[in-house]
């Protein structure tokens, strides 16, 4: 691998990638039992008192295991919890060290792959962390670089994430292009225009192009999760449902909580059970409450955002599925629609959408100037999404990247020029 042991690094908020070059060519690391996608979860098994990561995390935490499931911190980096402590089992342990762990563990599998330490890192990064606050966008890759610093990467670089998918793109392009790149991921939308000159390339043996505008915001497939389970299953619940004194609703916040990965295990504590057994008595549907009350006490929260989050899978193939809760009560199911998919990803489209226009004038260029889009992340599979978005470019041809790997393999190749 050169005068430096280097890699590149798609730590997401639903999935996972590394990527090395090997013999000159971008190569993804199998993370976990032939896979090169490792969901970025974590399970704390208290029975064995192990750490499970990605789909046996998921696997153990469905099959009843004893222990807290931990999936989507990504989201918190920018955020005042990043810097807060968690109880997990008996010990609290501070946010910076579960994602400490989870880095620690791609770095190992890559490097038993690579037969060596790994040095160098070539790091992702949404164009937004956090949006509208520069600050807090800064803190965020801060606080990320000391975490790769910590599990023992010694120089760390950073990549806009669809730049790097870019990288990808330019691989397999023959033509002058002016070029789109749209990410959806887990946790934010992010949009490159970019100028390619495949002549230049070969000629250098470099990748050249001019890149025009990034543009990003924080919204993605874990929002558009929750905007799903709110308006589908949530209600079923309590959500928004009356009290028994005149013009009070059923409180929100605990749904948003339960609605939102990485807000889950706050709601398993004392506190919370204690307010809602008095919120049950003063409900004027209590068997909703209790079905929610029911929920916290198995502490089955995750077990009904993945069912949510299948059933947004779902939906982009057939136009109707139902999420069943019999683990709540017998013959209970969410019933879900291709519409009621469309109705609660209306807003979040829209507003990637208007950061589209804003990266298209930024550019300043025309719609239809754009001759190809390129797609990347796991949400440009949901045809209401994938539609869109590429109804605002016209005339541009559109290419599928790999939805979960390409921005693991453009760092790759990122940290290949970089650090060679």
């Amino acid at each position: 691998m050169s005068k430096h042991a280097y890699c590149g690094l798609d730590f997401g908020t639903s999935n996972s990638t590394l990527g090395l070059v090997v013999d000159g060519k971008p190569k993804l690391v199998a993370l976990e039992a032939g896979d090169v996608t490792l969901p970025s979860a974590l399970f704390f098994d208290f029975e064995d008192h192990k750490v499970h990561f990605g789909r046996d995390a998921i696997s153990t935490y469905m099959e009843g295991g004893e222990g807290r499931l931990m999936r989507a911190l990504k989201s918190i980096l920018g955020t005042s919890t990043i810097h807060e402590a968690t109880m997990i089992g008996p010990e609290r342990k501070p946010f910076t060290a579960v994602l400490a762990l989870f880095l620690q563990h791609m770095k190992k599998q890559a490097e038993q792959a690579a037969g060596q330490e790994l040095s160098h890192v070539m790091m992702g990064r949404p164009v937004h962390f956090v949006d509208y606050d520069d600050t807090a966008d800064k803190e965020a890759e801060d606080t990320l670089r000391a975490i790769a610093a910590e599990v023992g990467f010694k120089h760390i670089e950073f990549q806009y994430e669809p730049v790097a998918a870019a990288r990808d793109f330019q691989q397999t392009n023959n033509r002058e292009e002016l070029a789109m790149i749209i990410d959806i991921g887990g946790g934010t939308s992010d949009f490159t225009i970019l100028k390619v000159s495949p002549d230049e390339t070969r000629r250098t043996g470099k990748p050249s192009d001019t890149i025009l505008a990034n543009a990003g915001i924080h919204v993605g497939g874990t929002d558009f999760d929750r905007w799903l389970s709110l308006s589908r299953l949530m209600p079923l619940l309590g959500y928004q449902s009356p009290m028994i004194k005149e013009g009070r609703l059923m409180p929100v916040g605990y749904y948003h909580d339960l609605a939102t990965w990485q807000r889950i295990n706050f709601l398993y504590d004392h506190k919370t059970f204690s307010d809602l057994r008095v919120l049950r008595r003063e409900a004027k549907e209590p068997t909703l409450i209790e079905r929610l009350l029911k929920i916290l006490e198995l502490r089955e929260g995750h077990r009904i955002a993945l069912g949510v989050e299948a059933a947004k899978v779902a939906l982009s193939d057939q136009m109707e599925t139902e999420l069943p809760l019999d683990f709540i009560e017998a013959g209970l199911k969410a019933l879900m629609s291709r519409d009621d998919l469309v109705e609660a990803l209306n807003d979040g489209t829209d507003r990637v959408k208007k950061v589209i226009s804003e990266a298209i004038a930024s550019a300043q260029i025309k719609a239809d100037d754009v001759s190809v889009v390129f797609l990347t992340g796991g949400s440009t599979k949901v045809p209401f999404i994938r539609n869109s978005l590429t109804a605002m470019v016209p005339k541009a041809r559109i290419i599928d990247g790999d939805a979960f790997g390409s921005v693991g393999v453009g760092l790759a190749l990122e940290a290949h020029q970089r650090f060679a």
